[in-house]
């Protein structure tokens, strides 16, 4: 929890590749055109290889399709691409049993896998459970044995909203359940001593599928001969950056806790695009295959090895996460106003951002300002709360001082940085919250806690500025300033770092937090200076998306060199795929397969246009129904595919009408939104 360290896990081959124990992280994607349709999926097959896509999958819902397999295959080798390539197996065990001959591994997944009843709501007896869980075997084992003849991997892939109802009975639609779903057939697997098996717990909800993978890996470790590879994906990620950020989140998270050997980015996109976002994701991971040592590079193999060693002893008190990894639980916080707004406790988490202008720069600065606090629509949600400038010298003050009676009603929320006494001092009469930058290396005397003895107007920030010091050494400073002017009496104060390392820097900070008993707000803050955008987009959703997922955060706050926009919606796409803040319409579409039947970008596009102002409102738009009422599992409405050019709408897991032409299905949706009382008109500009 407080350093990286990848799991060391059984090696499982993938044709010319293997992924787990000490391979690199795979990067992996899937086709949307139909399997039937040789050409085009050859084709769509050879753009992901040229992108270096180093797994193929591809749907398989007939035995047609699966016997389709051997003409995809030969082709493909026939043109010099060996990429391994999987098979897709949803409910036909049949099919599952022809594809299996043609391909280097097979997905299942055990909540469609010889189940009929779906969403039935039955309670299962404990005779009526073991009589299907003994159907499951009679139906699975063979598979198993056939896969074992053909030397082929399988991936048991849990998909969180597509559970059969005999383990929602018993287990609900939870993490829990999607654990126990991939346990039952893992079990069986062994028991044939087949071994060549990976798992994922897939889910559109960010938290929910953290935690299942880290359930997973806490029961099956515990329980299983081997630790079994995972495969990381968030489903029905979207499209655009909220897809990005999404996928970076859910996956960024626990390969931060050294969890993953391949992962799939699910964008509603072309197939193609999801490749360079996943090995984007992994790219710092990687790059723990060769380590500089005092000898030359070392191998990943001794990297892990010695890393494991380290973590093979008891856990103490000390070594403990210091929140709960599979629940979610806000860390709790005392409540704070900032310029009457309302920060820690229960309520929101806000956003700050950072002017990129000097204050020297006077009406340029003023502009960038406004441009941060005030969105160009009136009832946008979607815009910085608090902007902060920089103060250096006695001439900035002069400037904040200009730029402040300029504002008017909004120099409330013009909050300022310092790393100088004396000006942080003279700033505190002048803001709503200043922060104070703690300089490695840099003591502070007494003169400096003297000043936040006085009432004063401003909330205080103390910022950490960790560089090359250990990384406990954040949290050490920190909480030994908080003790200390806790006993002095000083309420009104918020805690920060700037690191590259912050999730497990921030860990820290809760764990010495908690053992002081200290309850202030803790503002997450990301720098990165890099002028490559998707990047910046990745390390921002994993460094911070992580933190807020697990409960940690009152405040987010960027340093980036995005665009004034592309950062404000960059912190609220993060809370919102956070679950801890909804600014705006959520949208979980599924990338599409050879099952959908109609366009699927196109109907995401105008979906996305009509009703993407109604704040928390969550939309499932999606292929077909293995990708419908189960996997949009906390939709409020759905839009799913029922045939060709033919759509089916659901309002949560309903469905309210069935096969509606394309060309009426979006304008039957709004309709739809309308006559359950979710609707409001849209802003001035929008349609």
């Amino acid at each position: 929890m407080y350093q990286y360290r990848r799991r060391l896990t059984r090696e499982v081959v993938f044709g010319n590749l293997a992924l787990g124990g000490y391979q690199p992280i795979r990067v992996e994607s899937m086709t949307n055109t139909h399997t039937m349709d040789t050409p085009a999926t050859v084709l769509q097959c050879r753009r992901l290889y040229e992108a270096g896509c180093e797994i193929i999958r591809l749907t398989v819902p007939t035995e047609r399709d699966a016997e389709n397999l051997r003409n995809i295959r030969d082709q493909l080798r026939r043109d010099g691409i060996d990429t391994p390539l999987v098979a897709d197996i949803h409910f036909s065990a049949r099919a599952a049993l022809k594809a299996v001959e043609f391909v280097e591994n097979i997905r299942i997944n055990p909540g469609n896998y010889a189940t009929s009843q779906k969403f039935s709501n039955n309670e299962y007896s404990e005779e009526e459970y073991l009589k299907e869980m003994e159907h499951v075997r009679l139906e699975f084992a063979p598979l198993v044995e056939k896969a074992r003849q053909f030397g082929v991997s399988m991936r048991i892939g849990t998909n969180h909203g597509s559970l059969s109802d005999r383990v929602v009975s018993r287990y609900g639609n939870s993490a829990e359940g999607m654990v126990e779903a991939a346990l039952e057939f893992a079990r069986i697997s062994e028991e044939m001593g087949y071994y060549d098996t990976l798992f994922s717990m897939k889910s559109s909800n960010v938290r929910v599928m953290i935690q299942a993978y880290r359930l997973l890996v806490e029961k099956a470790d515990a329980e299983l001969r081997y630790p079994y590879p995972l495969h990381l994906g968030v489903t029905e990620a979207g499209d655009g950056d909220e897809g990005r950020v999404k996928s970076a989140m859910g996956i960024g998270a626990l390969l931060e806790d050294g969890l993953g050997d391949t992962i799939r980015v699910s964008l509603t996109e072309d197939p193609v695009n999801e490749v360079p976002v996943g090995f984007a994701l992994v790219k710092k991971y990687n790059d723990f295959h060769l380590v500089k040592g005092e000898k030359g590079a070392l191998p990943l193999k001794h990297v892990i090895e010695s890393r494991n060693k380290q973590s093979h002893h008891h856990l103490s008190s000390q070594e403990l996460p210091p929140f709960n990894p599979f629940s979610y639980q806000r860390r709790v916080s005392r409540q704070i106003a900032i310029a009457g707004m309302m920060v820690g406790g229960n309520n929101l988490p806000r956003v700050e951002t950072e002017a990129h202008t000097q204050l020297s720069e006077g009406h340029a600065v003023f502009e960038e300002v406004l441009l941060r606090l005030a969105s160009d629509k009136p009832q946008d949600a979607i815009r910085s709360e608090f902007v902060s400038v920089r103060v250096d010298s006695v001439g900035d003050l002069e400037a904040l001082d200009d730029l402040l009676g300029k504002l008017g009603d909004a120099a409330s929320f013009l909050v300022a940085s310092t790393a100088d006494v004396a000006l942080f001092a003279l700033l505190l009469d002048r803001v709503s919250k200043v922060r104070f930058d703690i300089v490695e290396g840099e003591r502070l005397g007494e003169e400096f806690l003297h000043f936040l003895d006085q009432e004063r107007r401003a909330v205080v920030e103390l910022c950490f500025i960790h560089e090359g010091a250990g990384g406990a050494v954040p949290a050490q400073v920190l909480a030994h300033f908080a003790e200390k002017l806790r006993n002095r009496g000083v309420q009104r104060l918020i805690f920060s770092v700037i690191s590259s390392d912050l999730v497990f820097v921030y860990r820290r900070l809760v764990q010495a937090f908690n053992h002081h008993v200290l309850d202030y707000p803790l503002l997450v803050r990301f720098r990165k200076e890099s002028s490559d955008r998707l990047e910046t987009l990745i390390e921002s959703a994993v460094q911070t998306g992580t933190l807020f997922c697990d409960g940690i955060g009152d405040m987010l706050a960027f340093h980036t060199r995005l665009s004034v926009d592309d950062e404000v919606h960059l912190a609220f796409n993060i809370l919102q795929g956070a679950r801890v803040r909804m600014s705006k319409t959520e949208f979980i579409s599924c990338p599409g397969c050879g099952r959908t039947y109609f366009e699927l970008e196109k109907a995401t596009a105008a979906i996305k246009q009509r009703t993407v102002h109604l704040k928390g409102l969550k939309i499932g738009i999606m292929g077909c129904i293995v990708n419908g009422p189960g996997e949009m599992a906390d939709a409020d409405f759905g839009y799913v595919g029922a045939g060709k050019n033919r759509i089916s709408l659901y309002v949560g897991r309903e469905c309210v009408e069935e096969n509606i032409s394309e060309l009426d299905a979006v304008n039957r949706l709004i309709d739809l939104i309308r006559e359950r009382g979710k609707w409001v008109d849209p802003p001035c500009g929008l349609p």
